[in-house]
């Protein structure tokens, strides 16, 4: 038979989509997934298979049976129907992790989500009068009242608080900034760049190192819109350095009648000093010395859903409320709902660290992290028993997100190294073979995050909370746990 009566007698054999669709086990994924997207899906895989023929005139491994060709399907729609975004073990050490999702909620927060989900809400209905209210109304009084602020605005994020504030205030208008405050933060995002694209214009003050108060005053003239402090939230400078204070700054701004603005990046509402960690000023503290206006974030060291918060003087927050990308920036009512949770537990700060998970996690016992890592030891030995050996090791977590950089909190891993047989002599090999490893990890159901550190990876259990969880999925690992 010829090459060409060949192809031709395996593509009489591809079943129609009709005899595809009719089949028991089509049945059952159009119950599953509906038949709009199955008859899609085969219809995609059986012009592979003509594909596949018409090239090199063969059939391999029964492509075009009606049973290889369902099984496919099948897996393919398991894994285009599969969720995108799910749950994963944070093991990183790094607490608020940006792309992990910073902080957890707390489960009055997820409450307050879910109640206001499925239906209807008073999202911008005032109950009393019967008339439209403001949506900022819904956590205005708390924000106030947590941070000694005459009003406030929420926005999606920070950087939306800090662009929107810009492009209110200072439209076409200088605004000095320090030089050693001209930060980049994730994915390359300058506040240059925010300034030019809120359409300010800035206007650098001092040097990198050093800025005296005399540098804002010769900075300050009639084109002056606002004076702007950012907070390095992602970098110290130390050493030979100044910088000055924000009641100093805020004086000067007044006595010059221009409002002094403060960009305090994480921004957090309690002295967390006296939980037992690094020092941050907060909001309440940064409104006290002078700022008229003060942004940060909700989802960083407050605890909260992503957005950002402008919090400050009632007369520029009006004005930043009225500006039309307000509502292009503006939260929706789940956001608004998990917030308003979030700052209701700042009532009772005796209890915050219990009922905040941000703040529990921030705080946990190196005790108690070390017996739960005794706890788990055994697991993940035995599931990776033969391929690498597992220990407990002291270590370090970062609280992340930009908040407090160079502070680091005792904490412990677990510590997982190839043994000999698996290993690799060579440095490039290990390292491969340990990012094999750790990618196995990332293919459980619920993915385990750990890092790869001084060859060897690690699980920090800061941020372990469901220790069952874990324990029993390290089965569906690899034979042995091998990696491959």
């Amino acid at each position: 038979m010829s090459d060409h009566n060949t192809v031709n007698e395996l593509m009489r054999a591809i079943p129609s989509i009709d005899e595809l669709l009719m089949s028991e086990h089509a049945t059952i994924l159009i119950d599953a997934y509906g038949r709009d997207l199955l008859t899609a899906m085969l219809r995609e895989r059986v012009a592979a298979v003509r594909t596949k023929i018409t090239g090199d005139g063969h059939d391999d491994g029964g492509l075009s049976a009606s049973e290889h060709i369902i099984a496919s399907v099948a897996e393919a729609l398991a894994v285009q129907m599969a969720p995108r975004l799910k749950p994963v073990f944070n093991l990183t050490g790094t607490v608020l992790h940006t792309n992990l999702g910073r902080a957890p909620l707390p489960s009055e927060a997820i409450a307050a989500m879910n109640a206001v989900a499925a239906g209807a809400s008073n999202l911008e209905f005032d109950l009393k009068s019967g008339k439209r209210g403001d949506r900022d109304a819904l956590v205005e009084d708390w924000i106030c009242r947590l941070t000694g602020a005459e009003a406030a605005t929420v926005v999606n994020n920070n950087a939306a608080a800090v662009l929107l504030l810009l492009n209110t205030l200072a439209l076409r208008k200088e605004v000095p900034v320090s030089r050693g405050e001209l930060v980049e933060i994730g994915g390359s995002f300058r506040i240059p760049e925010v300034m030019r694209r809120a359409g300010s214009k800035l206007v650098e003050v001092g040097t990198t190192n050093r800025t005296h108060l005399a540098d804002f005053e010769t900075a300050l003239t009639g084109r002056t819109a606002l004076v702007m402090k950012v907070h390095t939230s992602n970098y110290v400078v130390q050493g030979f350095t100044a910088a000055v204070g924000e009641s100093d700054l805020a004086a000067l701004c007044h006595i010059r009648g221009v409002p002094f603005v403060v960009d305090l990046g994480s921004g957090t509402l309690v002295d967390l000093a006296a939980y037992g960690l690094p020092k941050e000023r907060t909001v309440a503290e940064t409104i006290a010395d002078g700022a008229d206006l003060v942004t940060f974030s909700g989802d960083k060291l407050l605890g909260g859903p992503q957005c950002g918060i402008i919090a400050g003087r009632r007369d520029l927050v009006a004005r930043i409320k009225k500006n039309a990308m307000k509502r292009a920036l503006r939260v929706d009512k789940l956001v608004l709902a998990g917030l308003g949770a979030v700052l209701r537990l700042y009532a009772d700060p005796a209890r915050l660290a219990e009922r905040l998970p941000t703040l529990r996690l921030l705080t946990r016992k190196q005790s108690d992290i070390q017996a739960s890592a005794e706890r788990m030891l055994p697991a993940l030995a035995a599931a990776l028993e033969g391929a690498a050996t597992v220990q407990i090791v002291p270590c370090k977590s970062q609280i992340g997100s930009g908040a407090m950089p160079v502070d680091q909190l005792p904490s412990i891993a677990l510590q997982v190294t190839l043994t000999q047989r698996e290993d690799s002599t060579k440095k490039r090999g290990k390292g491969r073979a340990l990012e094999r490893l750790a990618a196995r990890f990332r293919e459980l159901p619920v993915p385990v995050i750990g890092r790869v550190s001084d060859g060897a990876l690690l699980f920090d259990l800061r941020c372990l909370d469901n220790e069952a969880g874990f324990a029993e999925q390290l089965a569906l690992l690899p034979s042995s746990g091998r990696a491959r």
